[in-house]
Parts: structure tokens; C-alpha cells; sequence
């Protein structure tokens, strides 16, 4: 029998969202005929680019070498994002299909970018770096997607990103994209990555109104798949994993460690603010941030330091990992020394300049905002709904780890991931 996966990340969601999704006409109907994993401890740090690299090969940050979202590049304010499949320093659950002959598609997923030779049919995540080198948005994509893709299908459907708002027409568009791909050319795996929730929650907090239009908004792009299904033929053989890359919690504040360690002369600027030499420098990541020490012999001072300000309770964190203790606890490593895990209320800027302390108010957001980048335990969790005939129907599972999404996904297509460090779910696997 010919196997068919797809995969759709919807970023940000929780567990608490089920309640709505059980409702909807389509992820309803997964939800009923399938089953679900609850809870699923995500990565450390819990960002969108380092979890869908764990996502698609079972490995954490250490392994996957995305540590962050963004590049670490010393006083560089806009840094380029971790996004090309290239850096990946561990196998794909698309390495695998593809070596296994099976067809392959990407639409919106981070990390796929230029990945053409283990990716048949590609329309990857387009950051802003690459919108700034080339504005034209006909050339941009031709230059980014498998050729083949431009004129029957995103051709098409390119004038929906002209909206004045990122969101939703950037899901519109990926998700119709997706669609046409699943009824031309029928691949055996697809990833897609709908953002709004995420979008929502970052600009209205946690749980509220826009939330559940976001959710019902995403209900109605998963049914555009479940419609693409039927219409190529392949209901019979395709199943749906619905995930999420990681939760969110609440903030009302935003540290910049970066102005403290100017001011203590740690960070040196020229008189245009440019940085001209640091020796502490910290690298946020949503609701921690990742400190780098230019000497290593100064590694000892500055973590004594650090936990003398983490023991105030007054600079937005409380808890200073060592490199060591984030690989041994959450296989995280990377050029970093430590890490700042936030007090569950601070988000974190790697700015050198203005304060060391804005209140939300100051910011010029609303009276709710939220974040990611915590710690995967802290906060509401991303669920899992499994369904279609690679799964079991009516099975429940209470908490399961990330690392063992991609196994079970190439389980479901009778492949492996050798170099993954989770496993097939067996609970939910026919």
C-alpha cells in the first residue's frame, strides 16, 4: 500500500485549545476518529526554529545545531535566521524518505530552505533577510521553490501575500500552496507550518477571543488539506499528525542584560552606539537568553557573578545554567556559556542600547502579551493528534517527549531515523 503523512505544525498550540478544536468540523473529526497525545514536552529553548529542526529529525538543539532562531553574529542588531536545511548537522525525517524513494514536500516549514536535492517539491519558510535581498516577490519565489511549483501553482496565489498584514495571508497562501501540491502531485510526506495562533498570542496573550479566531481560522486550512486528499484520491492511504512546536506564558516586562553589562564596561560601543569589543554579550531567545563569554578563562567569574544578580531577583532571571548543565538537562549546547532562563514574567532583548528594565506599558503593547523561549516543562503544552490508517483510533496518552515525533512520523511511513534520539510511539502506531 502506498503511504501518505502530512504533518501540520500549528505553532503554538496547547493542550488547553483542544477543548475548542474538538468542536470544529475538521480537526473535530481527526480528534474523534484518532488519537492524542496530551502533553508533549518540547526543547529547550522553546523557539519555532530549533523545535521544528527537532520536529523533523527526533534530535535536540545540541544535536540539530540550531540552537536559537537567529545566528549569533557580535553586535549585529538584525541577525539572519537559522533556516536552510544545509545547516542541519543531523539527518531529516526528509534524508530518510528520500533515501527510501518516497516523493517529499515542504510548505512554510523552517529549516528547508534550499533543500532541493532531499525535498521534491519546496516552498520554504522566507525570512525578512531574504525578502531584503530581493523585494520582488515573483523573483524572490522563483529563485526559493522547486521550479516546477511556480506557474500551476504559486503563480497563483502570490497576489495573497500583497494583504497589508503578515497575518493571515502568509498562512493563506502556504496552505493553498500545500493544497495544489497534495492534489498534483500526491507526495508521500508533506510538513506545513500555519503561524497565526502564535502570531495571536504574541500580540493578545495567552488565552482570548482572537486566540479562538485564530484556532477556527486554522481549523478551516486544515479542512483545504483534508478537501486536497480527497480530490487527489488518496484518503484511503493518507494519514494526519496535527502538532505544535511549543506553548506560550504571559510577560509584563522586557530585560536587556546587554545595557547592565555596557555599563559595568563589559561591552565597549563607538560613538554611532556600534559595538567595538564585549566580553560578556547575551543572545536573547524569547523568555531566556544565551550568554557568550569572549574569554573562557573569565567563565568561572562570570557565572558567580550571574548568579549573584539571579539571586537579587531584580534583572528578569533567575536561574543561570553552564553550557554543561543545559546539555546534560535538555541536550542543548551550542558557543554559548550559559543561559538566563527568565523568572516567568521577562522577555528578553540582546539590545545594548536604552534600558535595562521596560515595563510592558512602554513597550507599546496591549495589556496581555506572550512568549516563548522558556523552559519546555514551565507553562501550558503542545498536544499531538494522530489519525488515518498508519494510527490507532480511541488511544490516549497522557505526556510524551518531542523527540519522539519524527520517529513516530517515519514509523507511520514504514521508515526510520537512525541518528533520532527519541522512538516511535508504539501506543498510537497500528
Amino acid at each position: 500500500m502506498n503511504k501518505h503523512l502530512i504533518v501540520v505544525s500549528v505553532d503554538a498550540m496547547v493542550y488547553e485549545d483542544l477543548a475548542l478544536l474538538k468542536t470544529t468540523p475538521n480537526v473535530g473529526k481527526l480528534i474523534r476518529e484518532g488519537s492524542i497525545v496530551e502533553r508533549v514536552k518540547t526543547i529547550y529553548p522553546s523557539l519555532t526554529h530549533p523545535v521544528h529542526a527537532s520536529l523533523m529529525s527526533g534530535c535536540p538543539a545540541g544535536k540539530t545545531g540550531v540552537p536559537n532562531n537567529t545566528l549569533f553574529q557580535p553586535g549585529v542588531k538584525n541577525t539572519p535566521w537559522f533556516n536552510h536545511l544545509s545547516q542541519m548537522q543531523c539527518e531529516t525525517i526528509f534524508h530518510a524518505a528520500h533515501r527510501a524513494g518516497l516523493s517529499t514536500a515542504a510548505c512554510r516549514w523552517p529549516m528547508t530552505a534550499g533543500g532541493f536535492d532531499q525535498i521534491d517539491y519546496l516552498v520554504p519558510e522566507i525570512m525578512d533577510e531574504d525578502v531584503a535581498e530581493e523585494p520582488n516577490l515573483e523573483k524572490l519565489y522563483r529563485k526559493m521553490c522547486t521550479p516546477c511549483l511556480f506557474d500551476p501553482i504559486i503563480s497563483k496565489h502570490l497576489s495573497i501575500l500583497n494583504a497589508p498584514e503578515r497575518h493571515p495571508s502568509y498562512e493563506e497562501f502556504s496552505m493553498r500552496c500545500a493544497a495544489d501540491i497534495i492534489r498534483t502531485y500526491k507526495p508521500n510526506l508533506l510538513l506545513t507550518h500555519p503561524g497565526m495562533v502564535d502570531h495571536c498570542r504574541h500580540v493578545n496573550g495567552l488565552f482570548n477571543a482572537a486566540v479562538e479566531d485564530a484556532l477556527k481560522i486554522t481549523d478551516r486550512w486544515i479542512g483545504m488539506l483534508m478537501d486536497a486528499v480527497r480530490d487527489a484520491g488518496i484518503e484511503e492511504t493518507t494519514s494526519f499528525a496535527i502538532v505544535s512546536d511549543h506553548g506560550h506564558m504571559e510577560w509584563v516586562r522586557v530585560a536587556a542584560p546587554n545595557v547592565l553589562f555596557r555599563q559595568k564596561g563589559l561591552i565597549q560601543v563607538d560613538a554611532d552606539e556600534k559595538i567595538t569589543d564585549w566580553q560578556l554579550l547575551c543572545e536573547e531567545s524569547g523568555l531566556s537568553c544565551q550568554v557568550h563569554v569572549k574569554d573562557p578563562a573569565r567563565e568561572d567569574e562570570f557565572y558567580r557573578w550571574l548568579r549573584e544578580l539571579a539571586d537579587t531577583g531584580l534583572y528578569g532571571f533567575n536561574e543561570v545554567l553552564t553550557r554543561a548543565e543545559c546539555e546534560s538537562r535538555y541536550g542543548l549546547s551550542g558557543s554559548f556559556s550559559f543561559v538566563l532562563e527568565g523568572d516567568g514574567y521577562t522577555t528578553f532583548s540582546s539590545d545594548w542600547t536604552g534600558k535595562l528594565i521596560t515595563p510592558m506599558k512602554d513597550v507599546g503593547c496591549g495589556a496581555h502579551h506572550s512568549s516563548h523561549g522558556h523552559m519546555p516543562e514551565k507553562g501550558p503544552q503542545p498536544p499531538m493528534v494522530l489519525a488515518g490508517p498508519a494510527f490507532k483510533s480511541g488511544v490516549t496518552v497522557e505526556r510524551e517527549s518531542i523527540l519522539d515525533e519524527a520517529p513516530t512520523f517515519a514509523a507511520a511511513l514504514g521508515i526510520t531515523l537512525p541518528q533520532a534520539e527519541g522512538h516511535p510511539i508504539a501506543e498510537v502506531l497500528k
